[in-house]
């Protein structure tokens, strides 16, 4: 049984959605030549480092616990944030970012398919009407790889998200982050070794600052998906977007333009109507209730 109110876990995704947005911003700053396999290493490698000191004192015996679906989801991860590298360092930062949160969307049949969890309209609504935003700022007129990758990150982080259900309820939030990041290591090591680069450790600075601000974004996702229906909530991932136009104006000098403002406000007005319509049903519920 959901444990949060869907206004408060909708509040946490936004805030964990603008963070997540200055690690997107600090894979932007990497040059063309950077070793992707490499940098996704450094990453991993970092964000254990940072999460070990969160685990100490914790049960050795409970980190054995569903270690299937702390593998899975590290290998989802890491496919991820491969082609995250890819699509952010070629297109716009609020672009990749609008593509990227087709996720809430793709939330919707994979959790009716995986979990029988029932849509309501409300939901159905705002998160087809949030994509349709997603389609006006980038106006799709061909299907280039930078797209498809973006895509496909979308795709990674509906699954994870998703997948959070079937990890161990017991097992602290930085267990389950430390958990899922020690099982990609392995594969993101050997790709790097395939990759066949010459080691660079100049970019671990900007890999460790990218882990610590999605680290963040990936600790809230755990406590709010464990807590409240995903298909009533996952709409708010759509919010990082106003950050994505922020940092990248700011940034990087990419000037929205009418396209992006229209397709915000297409995305955020849903977020609002459908935070406020659950609020009135469980008004109207306590109130019959009495």
């Amino acid at each position: 049984m959901p444990t949060m109110s869907v206004g408060m876990a909708m509040g946490l995704l936004i805030v964990g959605n603008l963070i997540a947005v200055f690690s997107d911003a600090l894979i932007k700053t990497l040059g063309e030549d950077t070793a992707v396999f490499q940098f996704v290493f450094f990453r991993q490698l970092t964000a254990v480092l940072i999460l070990l000191p969160f685990c100490y004192g914790v049960s050795k015996k409970s980190f054995t616990d569903g270690l299937k679906w702390h593998a899975l989801r590290a290998h989802i991860w890491l496919l991820g944030a491969i082609f995250m590298v890819f699509a952010i360092n070629a297109m716009p930062l609020a672009t990749a970012n609008a593509i990227f949160y087709a996720a809430p969307l793709m939330m919707l049949p994979l959790a009716l398919v995986f979990f029988k969890e029932q849509l309501n309209r409300y939901s159905i609504a705002a998160g087809i009407f949030g994509f349709l935003g997603v389609l006006v700022i980038i106006r799709p007129t061909e299907f280039d790889w930078a797209a498809i990758a973006a895509l496909i990150v979308a795709l990674t982080i509906a699954s994870n998200n998703l997948l959070i259900r079937k990890l161990p309820k017991h097992q602290t939030v930085a267990q389950t982050l430390l958990l899922t990041n020690l099982a990609g290591i392995p594969a993101s090591l050997g790709l790097a070794i395939w990759e066949g680069r010459e080691w660079d450790w100049s970019p671990l600075i900007t890999a460790a600052g990218s882990s610590s601000f999605i680290l963040i974004y990936a600790a809230i996702c755990v406590v709010t998906y464990r807590s409240a229906e995903s298909n009533k909530i996952a709409s708010a991932e759509y919010s990082g977007l106003l950050g994505a136009v922020g940092v990248g104006l700011i940034w990087f000098g990419e000037m929205p333009d009418l396209a992006m403002v229209i397709g915000t406000a297409m995305i955020v007005v849903p977020l609002i109507w459908l935070a406020r319509n659950e609020k009135k049903q469980n008004n109207t519920s306590t109130a019959n209730a009495e």
